[in-house]
């Protein structure tokens, strides 16, 4: 899902998220694409992070915070 809830109102995020949830729970792959770091922390087991074209690292989603993945955004490494 790439920013699947740009755009929407709350409850309309909420619907997407709880459906993105029980998609996972029933084992599903999801691979969500988002400018949203909030819903990418919340939402993700694992998260990866590209700069320039390359995957720059990853990280549990339990694990990650704005820093670490801000840093990672610009090219660093968490």
């Amino acid at each position: 899902a790439f920013n699947p809830t740009r755009g929407l109102d709350v409850g309309a995020i909420e619907f997407v998220h709880k459906y993105l949830v029980q998609q996972r729970n029933k084992g599903r792959a999801i691979l969500l694409v988002s400018f949203e770091l909030d819903e990418i922390m919340g939402l993700s087991d694992r998260i990866n992070v590209i700069f320039d074209g390359k995957i720059n690292g990853e990280m549990p989603g339990k694990d990650a915070d704005q820093y670490k993945l801000g840093l990672m955004m610009a090219g660093g490494k968490a």
